[in-house]
């Protein structure tokens, strides 16, 4: 067995651990600070639309020897607008401004195949409207209310509304994170985006559900023993699956790092940085509140419950009367007969019994052996 998985199962059976929900508070101010930036990030300096969403024209050239930087100053000339230039595959130009019309477009055409020395009719120009953009942003809108009012009704369903309300917040952690790192980079936001954008929510919602069935399998009769409280035993089962959600969220980034940091950032594919970088930032705040805030909010809901408050005050009770007599306060048994325990003696003496019997011949055979 490989030191992780050799982790992996001393964790699940509770011989180590890490207090993730004892410091709670920590990971909470981590989250705040996070949080807080992303939005000031947002108010400040906004996110970057794409052309998609702001409407324009995009200009695609054949191989021609201008580099980018070139291109970029002959385009925002001609335009009087910003513009975005990336390098094709092909050695040819992608020359992207946003805020033009048909007939501005035209011209701006014959500029740039003056200043790039191309013939105007080899270089194709596409005209977007807003509106496409638009309706993109208002069904994604649409279809993330949607799919968080199911989320939360199936949670509460499958476990209980606490557990829901935990996975809606940390759901909104994720994606006021993700897009507030979009507002800092300052990268576009395109339809990859919103696809990116929406993709997350499954994963990080997978993360979650993971933690939590851990967390409703430790939760059985938990009122019943004086062992843990709640928010020992949600920890206890936060350290149990940590190593299948470590795992689950490494295989996952590192095919999307690939797009990202040598896809976009190595060979200029521009298009792949759109939904890389939400896919990226998304799977680690994913994997982040699910461990760090999701199950701790549920264990600060949970204590309040008066049921988790009274075991609580007889965990402490209990642990305070064993140091006082200088004994271990952590009996398998708390005092009480487990589950199937009385069965089970009752069970060992039926078998001496009948091993007994066993053991004692009957008069009759010893008669006969003699």
């Amino acid at each position: 067995m490989s030191r992780l998985g050799h982790l992996g199962a001393r964790l699940y059976r509770g011989e180590v651990g890490y207090d993730f929900v004892g410091k709670r508070k920590i990971w909470y101010g981590i989250s705040i600070l996070i949080t807080i930036t992303a939005i000031l990030g947002l108010a400040v300096r906004g996110l970057t639309m794409g052309i998609e969403f702001e409407g324009g024209a995009v200009f695609t050239t054949p191989k021609t020897s201008v580099s980018v930087a070139q291109a970029e100053q002959v385009a925002e000339r001609a335009s009087g607008h910003d513009a975005i230039v990336q390098k094709l595959g092909n050695k040819g130009l992608r020359i992207q401004i946003s805020g033009i019309d048909t007939a501005k477009s035209d011209a701006i055409k014959t500029e740039l195949s003056k200043d790039l020395k191309v013939p105007a009719e080899d270089i194709n120009a596409d005209l977007v409207g807003p509106s496409w953009g638009d309706q993109i942003a208002n069904k994604a809108w649409t279809g993330l209310i949607v799919f968080m009012i199911l989320v939360v009704i199936y949670l509460a369903i499958a476990f209980e509304w606490r557990m829901a309300l935990a996975a809606l917040v940390a759901l909104i952690h994720d994606i006021t994170i993700t897009v507030g790192i979009y507002a800092l980079v300052g990268f576009e936001v395109t339809p990859g985006t919103v696809i990116g954008l929406l993709t997350i929510l499954g994963y990080s919602l997978y993360d979650t559900v993971v933690v939590f069935d851990g967390l409703k399998e430790g939760q059985r009769g938990i009122t019943k023993q004086t062992r843990l409280t709640y928010s020992e035993m949600a920890n206890k089962s936060l350290n149990g699956t940590l190593v299948r959600s470590i795992n689950t969220t490494v295989v996952a980034l590192l095919p999307v790092a690939g797009l990202l940091f040598i896809g976009g950032g190595v060979l200029g594919a521009g298009m792949l940085n759109d939904i890389s970088l939400s896919l990226f930032v998304g799977l680690a705040a994913g994997a982040y509140s699910s461990i760090f805030i999701a199950t701790p909010l549920v264990a600060d809901l949970k204590e309040r419950d008066p049921q988790m408050k009274a075991l609580k005050k007889r965990v402490l009770a209990k642990r305070a009367a064993a140091a006082a007599k200088g004994e271990s306060a952590d009996d398998p048994r708390d005092g009480e007969p487990q589950d199937g325990a009385e069965d089970a003696e009752d069970a060992t003496a039926t078998a001496g019994a009948v091993v007994g019997q066993r053991r004692q011949p009957s008069r009759n055979n010893r008669g006969k052996r003699r």
